[in-house]
């Protein structure tokens, strides 16, 4: 098995990526409120075994296990070896192992009435794009999700629009009648949501705020690629909420996220076929479908199964 920011022992057992697509991009590691200052953890980027924490000046260091290996829970070295590249962003630890371009910006994350917290992080044993695709998904809104973020006889997804905007696919015009959009609801509403995909094994939604209806709140998805069919799944959320406590909040979330990891687990095959004939499409898969198409122009192999390779 392997494990994350805990004091078991990580194992070597995912093939290292050589995808420079999946390289050259920035990858969290972990909620940076949930490390300890002075204290390493362990972790698989990629296939590469990393380590990293937070020095004791409140500074991200993040290194390559091969250099430097040491037990998880154990002190920070004072000088670590040298290290990756590092950014803190949202509230997270993000590394690279290539050369990326500047991280995406979510510009709500700075307004100072919102509540920007880590609902929750959970590995699933999928691939990352498998997820994304997962997570675009409204048709499963009433069946996986009922009495929160749907319910049956309500089940159409109507008709909205996608496109490929400054590099980032944008899903607009989605609206889905849910029973509990937010911890905060207190009815019935008809939810508008924009769905952006500005990385490969990244995703933001913009939903309706209960609280006011001239602003969205924001969920982030962000996916660490352990292995190609192994994620661990940081769920990021920007919300103006005035009443719930963080504890609402996240419980909230974490019981959606929890009804999709078992989904998403049984999926197969795990990582996510880009074949446009690989699995059959209908009309709500729009975000999907040009999901897919965005991956396969931009010649990711990591986590996929590419177009040349079939449907299997």
């Amino acid at each position: 098995m392997w494990s994350n920011s805990s004091t078991r022992p990580i194992v070597d057992s995912f093939e290292r990526c050589t995808d420079p697509v999946a390289l050259n991009q920035w990858h969290p590691l972990s909620a940076v409120a949930e490390l300890r200052r002075g204290v390493t953890y362990q972790t698989l980027l990629l296939g590469e075994p990393l380590g990293y924490g937070i020095d004791d000046a409140g500074e991200p260091v993040v290194w390559p296990a091969k250099a430097l290996h040491l037990p998880a829970g154990s002190p920070l070295p004072a000088t670590p070896p040298a290290g990756l590249p590092t950014q803190v962003s949202y509230g997270y630890l993000w590394t690279t192992l290539g050369d990326p371009q500047p991280l995406f910006a979510i510009p709500e994350a700075d307004e100072p009435d919102r509540r920007v917290l880590n609902a929750a992080t959970i590995g699933i044993a999928t691939s990352a794009p498998r997820a994304v695709e997962n997570f675009l998904d409204m048709g499963h809104f009433p069946f996986v999700h009922a009495g929160v973020l749907g319910a049956e006889p309500h089940t159409e997804v109507v008709d909205y629009r996608v496109d490929v905007v400054d590099g980032e696919v944008w899903a607009t015009g989605c609206r889905f009648p849910q029973p509990k959009a937010a911890p905060g609801s207190s009815a019935s509403a008809m939810t508008d949501y924009t769905y952006r995909v500005p990385h490969p094994y990244c995703t933001i939604l913009y939903k309706s705020c209960p609280f006011d209806e001239s602003r969205r709140d924001v969920i982030g998805l962000f996916l660490q690629p352990m292995g190609e069919e192994a994620v661990r799944a940081n769920m990021l959320l920007c919300v103006v909420d005035p009443i719930s406590t963080d504890t609402e909040i996240r419980r909230f979330q974490l019981g959606i996220f929890s009804q999709d990891k078992p989904i998403l687990e049984n999926q197969v095959p795990r990582r996510l076929p880009l074949s446009p004939i690989a699995e059959t499409p209908i009309r709500a898969d729009k975000s999907a479908i040009a999901y897919r198409r965005w991956l396969s122009e931009m010649g990711l192999t990591y986590g996929v199964i590419p177009a040349a390779d079939g449907a299997a």
